[in-house]
């Protein structure tokens, strides 16, 4: 196990872990029990967990209702859910009103379809239907993998229409907007929890594995990938401060299991 570059007094004061899913949680589209495990120790231990996902508005309905975290933040920064338990009511808030949301989705599906006509090879991605924000072009999740070269021509479409792109571990996004993951954690962490994250960013630890996730690793100091990241590592500009030893949801079980263990020295 790789030892961690952080102080034994900077884990134990922690706030909070927010973290990526897809490769980083998951490993090969499902999520283990050891990484669900991971998630609900971290909770468990007091800490804020919060995924912080290109996933779908869908999707994330269920993930903020389910899973044993505190909040979620999708679709690249579209918008967070957060679960009340206590009330059982969903406090949804999106960057973008509902107007302007449903004329960006007519927009979206004429642009998806130009793509598709440009590459050969890639999709429109099955969790398209429950976006709200953002258009999703797989390139290796249920379509065979595209060379790096195809890939890039998505981009450079998208790119074209005056989208704001990013490239995850299996799809292509690319919505409207200069938004990004870090500005709704940001948004998130000020409203729901009191958290002013410029001033208490190194209380807290990202986990990721693609280029997407760049913002927060250029922002956290304390921010970690999973090993699987060293198929992206030469693009990035901003790196993680920490790579696991082992890839995907094994990785962050890894990640989990060492703060948590220097969480515990302090009891």
């Amino acid at each position: 196990m790789t030892a961690l570059p952080w102080s034994r007094a900077t884990l134990q004061n922690l706030r909070g872990v927010l973290c990526d899913i897809d490769d980083t949680l998951t490993t090969d589209g499902r999520l283990t029990a050891s990484a669900y495990r991971a998630l609900e120790r971290l909770h468990e231990s007091g800490l804020i967990v919060v995924p912080v996902t290109g996933r779908p508005a869908g999707w994330c309905d269920h993930i903020a209702r389910f899973w044993p975290i505190d909040a979620v933040v999708g679709e690249n920064g579209a918008f967070y859910f957060r679960y009340d338990h206590q009330a059982r009511r969903m406090i949804r808030a999106y960057l973008h009103d509902d107007a302007t949301r449903a004329q960006n989705r007519a927009r979206l599906q004429e642009i998806g379809a130009d793509v598709l006509r440009q590459v050969r090879g890639c999709a429109i991605s099955a969790d398209q239907p429950y976006r709200e924000a953002d258009l999703a072009i797989d390139y290796c999740e249920d379509v065979t993998p595209l060379p790096e070269a195809d890939v890039q021509r998505i981009v450079a479409i998208l790119h074209d229409y005056g989208m704001t792109v990013k490239v995850s571990s299996i799809h292509v996004n690319a919505w409207f907007g200069d938004y990004d993951k870090l500005a709704m954690t940001r948004r998130l962490m000020r409203e729901q929890f009191g958290v002013d994250l410029a001033r208490q960013r190194d209380r807290f630890v990202f986990v990721g594995d693609s280029p997407n996730d760049e913002p927060m690793f250029r922002f956290f100091p304390h921010s970690a990938a999973v090993a699987n990241i060293a198929r992206f590592v030469d693009r990035l500009q901003h790196r993680p401060a920490h790579i696991t030893r082992r890839p995907s949801g094994a990785g962050f079980a890894e990640l989990a299991r060492q703060i948590l263990a220097e969480r515990m020295r302090a009891r």
